[in-house]
């Protein structure tokens, strides 16, 4: 049988005159006449499948394994409806919910995997450079496990990043499993992923968009048809599961005027400015648990101790929070309240995450950003009064534009934005604020809350794809 990394070093459909030559035919970028997708390419499509179909099967169990430890742990009850901990009536004792739930996820890590630390994507990237896409079968549990039991006793993270994770961890097993090339397991890694985010969130495009941008490190037929495919089918499955309706409801937006859109610019300049802070501060508070005098499974529990603490206080910031989402998106959750709010989930997030424990970024960061956004909208609205900004609008494009400068997925965030709130009128606000974040966040930061893991480890990770050009003789 003919290697695939051999046959794909050639310059015509068969083989080199030697495999060695395949280095230097890479070096010299010399043009490769490879068909776009074989039968071994629709082989991986059918595989892409068939890990959606189990990608989207775990993700509705994680979200309902979620929903059994909060109710558990919060209301001390056995049941698998879909509850917020923010209701409790646990009093002081609220506080050492978090903290027992990070023993376990603690435990988990030491004895388990570490692998289950942080929330997913880093986790997926880095097996992708370094490690030719092999993700140890153990993780396909013990992630999601994690995360349930961290999420559940009131962590304050999403679900998305354990079920891309745990996606990703079940195509690379099946390419363990069967044999295949490193770029054929990245391929099924990836599927893996768009389908757990698209059973999670009912946003296909964004899923596909992510895999792009921030795992598969290029974009071939190759590659995207088949996590193309996987998206499409969970999304087909997800609406037989958890219906047909966006992830979050917003009332009809109208065009956005031309002033409207150059304060949704000036947002996402702040924004990006903001993104930044926020994942140095992440960075930052990770670096001060490096310095305790503890070893790293307990840091889970130091950090749940401050969610603990901040979820006293403020009872809201507790769990997956995706009804916060709502309430900024609605612009009635404003002033005070909401200022309070997102500083208590920021300092929450910020020192779980930095503990090191298991939980997803994405809806932490698009409910701080959409609150930030409101708040920026809140203030200068009533100084321009003729500008026509929305604080809906402006909670739309904070959410999207936070992510853009976090992670540099520029296209997802937008796309995501859309998908899950279905407001089209929403899209040029959107593209004008998530392209400032961008630019700000290059400017202000060289690697991002997904790479800056990597690049402290000494790895490099491609952030810019162009086509190979033959060189002149």
């Amino acid at each position: 049988m003919i290697n695939k990394e051999i046959e794909e070093a050639s310059t015509t459909s068969g083989l080199p005159i030697s495999p060695s030559l395949g280095p230097a035919i890479h070096r010299e970028r010399i043009t490769k006449h490879v068909q776009i997708v074989d039968r071994r390419g629709l082989f991986i499509v059918v595989l892409s499948i068939v890990i959606s179909v189990f990608a989207t099967w775990v993700a509705q169990g994680l979200v309902q394994l979620i929903a059994v430890v909060t109710n558990f742990s919060f209301y001390g009850r056995i049941s698998s409806a879909t509850v917020s901990p923010a209701h409790n009536s646990l009093g002081y004792w609220v506080i050492l919910v978090p903290v027992v739930g990070a023993f376990f996820v603690g435990i988990m890590a030491r004895y388990g995997s570490q692998a289950i630390r942080g929330h997913g994507i880093p986790e997926a990237m880095e097996q992708i450079l370094l490690n030719d896409s092999k993700i140890p079968a153990r993780l396909t549990f013990l992630k999601p496990l994690s995360a349930a039991i961290a999420i559940g006793t009131g962590g304050p993270f999403g679900a998305e990043g354990p079920i891309i994770a745990t996606g990703g961890a079940m195509g690379s097993l099946l390419g363990q499993f069967i044999k295949t090339s490193p770029s054929e397991r990245k391929v099924l890694l990836a599927a893996g992923a768009a389908a757990g985010m698209t059973a999670i969130f009912g946003s296909p495009l964004a899923a596909i968009l992510l895999a792009i941008e921030l795992l598969l490190f290029e974009f071939k037929a190759r590659s995207f048809v088949p996590v193309a495919f996987a998206a499409t089918t969970a999304m087909l499955m997800r609406a037989s599961l958890f219906g047909t309706e966006p992830m979050f409801k917003m009332l009809a937006l109208s065009v956005a005027p031309g002033s409207a859109l150059l304060f949704y610019l000036f947002e996402g300049a702040i924004i990006g400015l903001f993104s930044v802070f926020l994942s140095k501060s992440v960075y930052f508070i990770e670096d001060l648990f490096e310095n305790l005098p503890l070893h790293w499974m307990w840091w889970p529990m130091v950090g749940a101790l401050a969610v603990g603490i901040v979820g006293y206080f403020a009872p809201d910031t507790l769990g997956v929070g995706y009804d916060n989402i709502d309430k900024v998106l609605s612009g009635t959750f404003v002033g005070t309240a909401l200022l309070f709010f997102c500083c208590l989930k920021f300092i929450s997030w910020s020192i779980a995450l930095g503990s090191g424990t298991s939980g997803g970024t994405l809806a932490p960061i698009f409910t701080i950003g959409g609150s930030v956004g409101v708040l920026l909208a809140s203030l200068f609205a009533p100084l321009l009064p003729n500008a026509g900004i929305d604080l809906r609008t402006a909670a739309l494009v904070g959410m999207a534009s936070c992510f853009a400068g976090a992670s540099r997925a520029i296209f997802t965030s937008i796309i995501f934005a859309f998908e899950v709130t279905r407001q089209p009128n929403g899209v040029l606000p959107l593209l004008a604020g998530c392209t400032t974040a961008y630019l700000i966040s290059a400017l202000f930061m060289k690697h991002t809350i997904m790479t800056e893991k990597l690049a402290r480890r000494g790895h490099h990770v491609p952030s810019e794809y162009s086509a190979e050009f033959p060189t002149k003789v």
